[in-house]
C-alpha cells in the first residue's frame, strides 16, 4: 500500500490541531483541488507548545511529510506568530513564513488563509472548505488551500516511514497513534510528552513531576477546554469518550495544573474575558456576547446567588455554533466546565476565591 492517503487512512490520522477530523479525507481533497498547504505552527491555544517543539526538534520530520502530501509539486507556507522562535527557526532554514499577529483567533484555520491571500487575520465564513476554493467578503477570490497542524504532517511522515502497525500499536483502536501534549502549570517540570489516547490523565501529569497535594483543579484543552477537579482528573482517561463525559475532547493536546494558590473563580473569569478581548469583533455573539457572558460571569463569581446563577446559565445557552468561527463555542465550553466544577462552592458561600491572591491576567493558568 505505497499509496501515502491509503497509508493515512489505513492508519486512523486525525488532525493533532483540536479538530480531530480524518486526515486522509483532508489530504486527498487537497491533492485533488491542488490545494496550497499552509502548516500551522502557531501554537495559538492557552498552554500549547507542541507544534513549535516538533519544528525544533523534528523539522527533516515534517519536512518530509509535507513532500508526502505536496507531492513535491509546491512549496508550503510556515503559519508561526511573528517574532517568535519558531518563525526564526523556519526562516533561518529556508522556508517561507507567514508571520501571524499574537492574537487568539489569528491562528484559526480561516484566519490564516485570509492572511496567506493578503487579507486580514480573521476567521471567515466558510459556505464549503476552502480546500475547494471560496471568496472573502470582500469578494477576492481564495485559491484552493488546505492547513495543517504541524505534529499532524510530522505524523505522516512517521507513517511513511514505519508503517501503519506501528502507528496503531499506540493509542486505542478508535483513536490510534501517537500524539503530543503539553503539560503545564503548577508542576515541577513543565514538558512535551509523547502520550496516547487512553492513558490515564495522571500518567501524564506525572511525567511533568506529579500533582501537588494542594491541587483542586486541572485544566484539559485551554480556553477551548474544559476544567476538572483533582479528584477527577486522578481518576481520568486521556482519551475523547472520557473527556466528553466532562463536556469536553481530547482538543488540541494540552493539560494544565491550576496553581492552588491563586482564586480558581478569578482565573476562570480572567480566561473568560481574555476571550472575549480577543475576537474577531465580525458577529454578534463575539462582539456582544463573549463580554455579556464575561460580566456575567464576574457577577456570579462576586455575589453568588440564584439570581446570578440562573442569569449565567441562560447566557451559557445562547452560544452553540452562533458565531463565524467557533471561538464562541469554545469560550462558553470552557465557561460551562468552569461553572459546572466551581458554582457548588460558590452557591454554598465557600468560593473559591476567598482568601486568594487574585491573578490579575490570564498568563496565571498558563
Amino acid at each position: 500500500m505505497s499509496n501515502i492517503i491509503e497509508l493515512i487512512n489505513a492508519a486512523g490520522l486525525t488532525g493533532r490541531g483540536g479538530a480531530a477530523f480524518p486526515s486522509a479525507i483532508k489530504i486527498k481533497a487537497a491533492k485533488e483541488n491542488k490545494a496550497r498547504l499552509i502548516v500551522n505552527v502557531c501554537d495559538g491555544e492557552i498552554g500549547a507548545a507542541k507544534d513549535g517543539w516538533v519544528v525544533a526538534n523534528h523539522l527533516n520530520e515534517l519536512l518530509e511529510g509535507v513532500a508526502l502530501i505536496t507531492s513535491g509539486h509546491a512549496k508550503p507556507i510556515f503559519a508561526a506568530h511573528r517574532d517568535s522562535t519558531t518563525a526564526r527557526l523556519l526562516a533561518a532554514a529556508g522556508l517561507k513564513v507567514l508571520e501571524v499577529p499574537h492574537r487568539y483567533v489569528s491562528s484559526e484555520e480561516t484566519s490564516l488563509i485570509s492572511l496567506a491571500h493578503g487579507g486580514t487575520a480573521r476567521p471567515m465564513t466558510k459556505k464549503a472548505p476552502f480546500v475547494f476554493g471560496g471568496q472573502r467578503s470582500d469578494g477576492k477570490r481564495i485559491r484552493p488551500t488546505v492547513v495543517l497542524n504541524a505534529e499532524s504532517v510530522w505524523r505522516v511522515s512517521q507513517i511513511s516511514r514505519r508503517g501503519v502497525d506501528w502507528f496503531r500499536s499506540y493509542g486505542t483502536d478508535a483513536e490510534p497513534g501517537p500524539r503530543l501534549v503539553a503539560v503545564g502549570g503548577f508542576v515541577s517540570t513543565p514538558s512535551i510528552i509523547e502520550a496516547a489516547a487512553g492513558i490515564p490523565v495522571m500518567d501524564l501529569i506525572n511525567l511533568a513531576g506529579g500533582l501537588d497535594p494542594s491541587v483542586r483543579l486541572v485544566g484539559v484543552g485551554g480556553l477551548g477546554g474544559i476544567l476538572l477537579t483533582a479528584d477527577e482528573a486522578r481518576s481520568a482517561i486521556w482519551d475523547t469518550p472520557t473527556m466528553k463525559s466532562y463536556g469536553g475532547g481530547l482538543g488540541p493536546g494540552i493539560i494544565t495544573v491550576w496553581d492552588p494558590r491563586q482564586a480558581a473563580a478569578h482565573t476562570a473569569g480572567a480566561m473568560i474575558a481574555y476571550g472575549a478581548g480577543e475576537s474577531a469583533g465580525q458577529c454578534g455573539p463575539c462582539m456582544f456576547g463573549l463580554p455579556a457572558l464575561s460580566a456575567d460571569w464576574n457577577a456570579f463569581a462576586m455575589h453568588p446567588g440564584a439570581d446570578t446563577h440562573r442569569r449565567l446559565q441562560n447566557r451559557l445557552t445562547l452560544f452553540e455554533r452562533r458565531g463565524a468561527c467557533a471561538h464562541p463555542d469554545g469560550v462558553s465550553r470552557f465557561a460551562t466546565s468552569a461553572l459546572r466544577v466551581l458554582g457548588p462552592e460558590l452557591l454554598q458561600s465557600q468560593p473559591y476565591f476567598a482568601g486568594g491572591n487574585q491573578p490579575t491576567e490570564v498568563l496565571s493558568y498558563v
